[in-house]
């Protein structure tokens, strides 16, 4: 099946829409396609504003109209002790919210824009998905992550080479209670190393403990600057590390 063909077969649907590499080209696809597509994004404390923002931009520059909904991700105990099954119970709840809204909205159909790169394995939340019944055409067309990185380049979309960005909730490990703060701070030190130019990272807590996954290629500049880092980072974590083995490349 072709996303076309999709499209013909579902003219109409809702889009839980985060603004990142796959939704964006999911929602332009939908639209040259002729598709009756609204996109939803859901605001928690799980998002930074940069996402809320790139998603944002990507409904202007498509010319759709977006619906912002607001969900408190920690007022669900099984998501904020942060267990194994964390993603699974938050995903639950941020999809019942988009789809309850969509259906008010007269959209009976819920599409999300998982692709066919993504390892069920590894992505406890798409047990979710299959449970509420959500279908995910990128998925279900054969679309994998470099295809759509190249489509969404020649369409011009600025999200094409977008790092993947998992929620701030992963940055807190399993079995500690995630709490605003916590989430706040993690955002502040992240923010300030992207102001420092550095790219697809990730600031990992446990207790007062932040540890610093830089991209390989980013590294021996991090080491460079340890100091300078160190000294950013001091305003939100009393010990920071930078992890000398770097993070995988994402897609």
């Amino acid at each position: 099946m072709t996303l076309p063909e999709f499209f013909e077969q579902h003219p109409k649907a809702a889009l839980a829409f985060s603004g990142g590499v796959d939704s964006a080209w999911l929602l332009c696809a939908g639209l040259r396609c002729g598709a009756k597509l609204k996109p939803y994004y859901v605001k928690t404390q799980f998002q930074p504003e940069f996402e809320y923002r790139d998603a944002m931009r990507l409904c202007g520059t498509l010319g759709v109209e977006p619906r912002v909904l607001r969900l408190d991700a920690l007022c669900d105990e099984s998501v904020r002790r942060n267990g194994p099954d964390r993603c699974y119970h938050c995903k639950i709840n941020i999809m019942s919210t988009i789809r309850a809204a969509a259906g008010k909205d007269g959209y009976e159909l819920l599409l999300d824009g998982t692709n066919a790169s993504d390892d069920s394995g590894d992505r406890p939340g798409m047990r979710a998905l299959t449970e509420l019944g959500i279908l995910s055409p990128l998925r279900l067309c054969g679309l994998t992550k470099p295809q759509i990185r190249r489509l969404s380049r020649e369409a011009g979309l600025f999200t094409w080479d977008k790092p993947a960005y998992a929620c701030l909730a992963t940055r807190v490990r399993t079995g500690e209670v995630i709490t605003e703060e916590r989430l706040r701070r993690i955002e502040a030190a992240e923010d300030a190393l992207f102001r420092m130019g550095y790219t697809d990272l990730r600031v990992r807590t446990s207790g007062e403990r932040a540890l610093l996954q830089f991209p390989a290629e980013q590294l021996p500049r991090a080491q460079r600057e340890r100091e300078e880092i160190l000294s950013r980072l001091s305003a939100w974590f009393a010990q920071v590390e930078i992890d000398q083995e770097g993070r995988a490349k994402s897609l």
